[in-house]
């Protein structure tokens, strides 16, 4: 007669048949990410923005701006779009959305694998892309943390941190398809068949435009611009030269802000001053939290404002395009507008002072920011309209 089986030697057993069960059950109960564009037809009457990395920290930036009257809503739907290896958990943007009923908000996650020797050609990603170019009328690109040297074929420098590179893989390669690049000089970008779509690169969104299209960052300013390897040299270089503020490394007992407004400095033929209607003249104060900026440009890509010194990019332009512009700065950050935050940002501070009250005291800054938004929010509707 068979002897029974000892119950000891059947937990092993009992142990592999519940994880196999858990992973079989995680398989099928899996979120599956949000799909706005496999339904949205071609032919709409609404203005539809893109938005990549659409966190809860960018949704409330774009509130905030619709708030102040500083973009126009009336009749836009906004698409987050993301890839799905993103490190941002979109799930709590997505509950945000549904609790606060914000109906213009939409998502659209890209689970397509898209490594990074296939970013700058056709790729599994390549009509996903072309799709939601068809089916918008208009993008911007958020900011985040450093882009993979690798990317731009450079070896990587200690001072830079690679924090997401699925999210770079993926805009990166977005903005190639868009724009075209030295990459592969012979790809046709999607904008050759719609070359007023507006394209707005905010602070990395900026680098990512420049990378996208074939050019280089210095991956650290202060380190290889400067050549400064302290704090405290770099505060004697004097304000001008912080893109961020060098008093939050030394004193973080004293909970100092680590943005940093400086002014910059206009090219008398960029968007501007051609555009806008600035002076060279002029000295806007931008709000500035970046250590890389654009090296060497990519294809298309011309510097249009740069730091006093002139030693540092703050915004570029396309030459062909003429409706794509990056920024190293944040025009879009809810603590511009909202008086009632206030910080302090040097040891010496006696009271913490809101950045919209900075703004105020130093024109032309407020208006330089209400008329970066208002060039936006036109071309975007001109769009709209020619579709």
């Amino acid at each position: 007669m068979k002897r029974a089986s000892s119950p000891i030697k059947c937990i092993p057993l009992l142990f592999r048949l519940f994880f196999a069960g858990s992973v079989l059950f995680a398989q099928n109960t899996q979120v599956v990410p949000p799909r706005f564009f496999d339904s949205a037809p071609a032919e709409h009457g609404d203005i539809r923005l893109v938005v990549c990395q659409p966190s809860t920290g960018s949704i409330k930036d774009l509130m905030a701006l619709k708030e102040q009257g500083l973009f126009n809503f009336n009749n836009v739907t906004v698409i987050g779009v993301y890839h799905v290896k993103e490190k941002t958990d979109y799930t709590e943007a997505e509950k945000f959305v549904r609790e606060n009923n914000l109906e213009w908000m939409k998502f659209h996650g890209v689970s397509a694998a898209i490594p990074i020797q296939d970013l700058f050609k056709k790729n599994a990603c390549s009509a996903e892309f072309a799709e939601i170019f068809t089916k918008s009328d208009g993008l911007i690109f958020f900011g985040g943390p450093d882009i993979p040297p690798a990317v731009y074929k450079e070896k990587t420098n200690l001072l830079t941190i690679i924090e997401d590179p699925n999210r770079h893989f993926f805009e990166t390669s977005f903005i190639f398809h868009l724009l075209g690049g030295y990459q592969n000089e012979s790809f046709k970008g999607f904008l050759e068949s719609r070359p007023s779509y507006p394209v707005l690169g905010i602070c990395l969104g900026a680098q990512s435009l420049n990378v996208g299209t074939g050019g280089s960052l210095t991956q650290d300013i202060w380190a290889q611009i400067y050549g400064k390897d302290n704090v405290e040299d770099i505060i004697a270089l004097g304000p001008d030269q912080w893109h961020t503020n060098p008093y939050d490394l030394l004193y973080p007992d004293l909970k100092l802000y680590s943005i940093r407004m400086h002014p910059i400095l206009l090219s008398a033929d960029g968007k501007f001053c051609r555009e806008l209607g600035f002076s060279p003249s002029d000295r806007p104060l931008i709000y500035s939290a970046h250590h890389q900026q654009v090296k060497r440009p990519g294809k298309g890509f011309q510097v249009i404002a740069t730091s006093l010194d002139g030693k540092v990019a703050e915004a570029i332009e396309h030459e062909k395009y003429p409706n794509v512009l990056g920024v190293q700065f944040h025009p879009e950050s809810t603590r511009l507008w909202d008086a009632s935050v206030r910080h302090k940002m040097a040891p010496e501070d006696k009271e913490p002072i809101s950045l919209k009250s900075i703004l105020d005291q130093n024109p032309p800054s407020l208006e330089f920011h209400k008329k970066l938004w208002g060039w936006f929010n036109a071309k975007l509707r001109e769009e709209a309209k020619k579709r």
